[in-house]
């Protein structure tokens, strides 16, 4: 657990909202000592914990309690939106292999966001391709932030100063440069890029430079590197650049090229990276942030298609980002639709879909990937959706 320090700050940030009182006894313990995991960071005044949940002294958060924790709405509180199909970057693990069509303009991307705000979302992240190659995305971010948090997902691509500041000014409040090795020749072979580790270098120093943006580095490790001990190796380097946080997830099976048992963590891989999170959060310093640990069963579970949506850069809708699959296109049918559909489909489990489900969107997509709406409905009739972590069982209780 955190510190008494930190406990104290939770606290007392958790008491500036009355509201909280009016929710469920049962979910505001499961909060806290959630919570209490990760150590407040005040950064630039508003209180952090981690990038995946909104400032706890932010409208978005207060959003959050009353609409999900209080009336405990159907809607998503998560969301991904691509800003742009374009990247300098051929990633070995990329999740958007495959998408292709016709990209959504910035007007379209604009009404993406505010009826995603209306469904009940809290919290979104630009991602891609690069979002940072959108023309328009301080004028998008700027629509979204004043009462969602707003996360940024790069590779540090067409980055500068400048435009660093114009994003915290339009309300970012979070941004995660892609950082997955400290060797840059690995780095590099990893993003099918030359030249990759040192951009993300001068990305994260310009990032750092601009006060209130709370800054970290994501990383997607795999299977052989976390049984090799290397992720400990990896979280030394990152603390030594002096970032916020480590945003870490393992290699998810979205690609032909990773269904297979070899790239795929085990429990036992999952639970070693909770125990580093847990272990390097009781110190000062770095926070780490292990998705694994955010959907584990032991939390709030896998949400993809339930609390978490992705719009990609063609306007086509997905559980998550690294669901290969498609329920329909924002130019075809209502986003509300959709979303009201997919959720029909995914009930909430405890643990990643992808992960136990490979195989199965394997045989069912024949190797050509995303899904079509069809084919993603023939999938879903055929999934065994396991129970659902401990949150969600108390959410839905009565």
């Amino acid at each position: 657990m955190a510190g008494m320090k930190d406990t104290l700050a939770l606290w007392k940030a958790l008491a500036g909202r009355p509201e909280i009182l009016l929710v469920r006894p049962s979910l505001v313990w499961f909060l806290n000592r959630y919570l209490g995991k990760f150590r407040v960071h005040n950064v630039g005044g508003r209180l952090i914990l981690h990038s995946h949940l909104p400032p706890l002294n932010s409208p978005a958060y207060g959003r959050f309690i009353r609409e999900h924790l209080r009336r405990r709405s159907d809607g998503p509180t998560h969301a991904q939106v691509g800003l742009s199909p374009l990247c300098p970057q051929k990633c070995v693990y990329c999740y958007n292999r495959g998408r292709k069509g016709r990209p959504l303009d910035t007007e379209s991307i604009l009404r993406v966001v505010r009826e995603l705000r209306e469904l009940g979302v809290v919290w979104m992240g630009w991602t891609g391709g690069e979002p940072l190659l959108n023309r328009d995305i301080v004028r998008i971010t700027e629509s979204a932030a004043h009462d969602c948090a707003v996360k940024l997902f790069t590779t540090g691509c067409g980055l500068t100063k400048d435009l660093a500041r114009d994003l915290a000014k339009a309300g970012l409040f979070s941004v995660s440069v892609s950082l997955d090795d400290w060797r840059e020749r690995e780095h590099d072979r990893s993003r099918g890029r030359k030249g990759a580790y040192r951009e993300a270098f001068k990305a994260i120093e310009m990032l750092l430079g601009v006060d209130g943006l709370h800054v970290g580095v994501s990383s997607v490790l795999s299977r052989a590197g976390i049984r090799r001990g290397e992720t400990e190796e990896l979280l030394a380097f990152l603390e030594s650049l002096g970032v916020h946080e480590a945003w870490i997830s393992e290699a998810k099976p979205s690609l032909p090229s990773f269904w297979s048992e070899d790239y795929v963590i085990a429990e036992e891989d999952r639970l070693r990276l909770v125990r580093l999170q847990d272990a390097y959060n009781k110190r000062d310093g770095l926070t780490v942030n292990y998705l694994g640990h955010f959907e584990g069963r032991e939390y709030f579970g896998c949400n993809a298609g339930h609390k978490m949506v992705y719009v990609d850069a063609f306007g086509d809708v997905s559980p998550c980002v690294f669901t290969p699959m498609s329920l329909g296109n924002i130019r075809q049918r209502p986003l509300a639709e959709i979303v009201r559909e997919m959720r029909s489909l995914f009930p909430s489990e405890e643990g990643c879909f992808m992960n136990r489900n490979y195989k199965l969107l394997a045989d069912v997509s024949g190797g050509r990937i995303p899904l079509s709406p069809e084919k993603t409905r023939t999938m879903l009739r055929k999934v065994g959706f396991g129970p659902r972590a401990r949150f969600m069982r108390l959410y839905y209780s009565r």
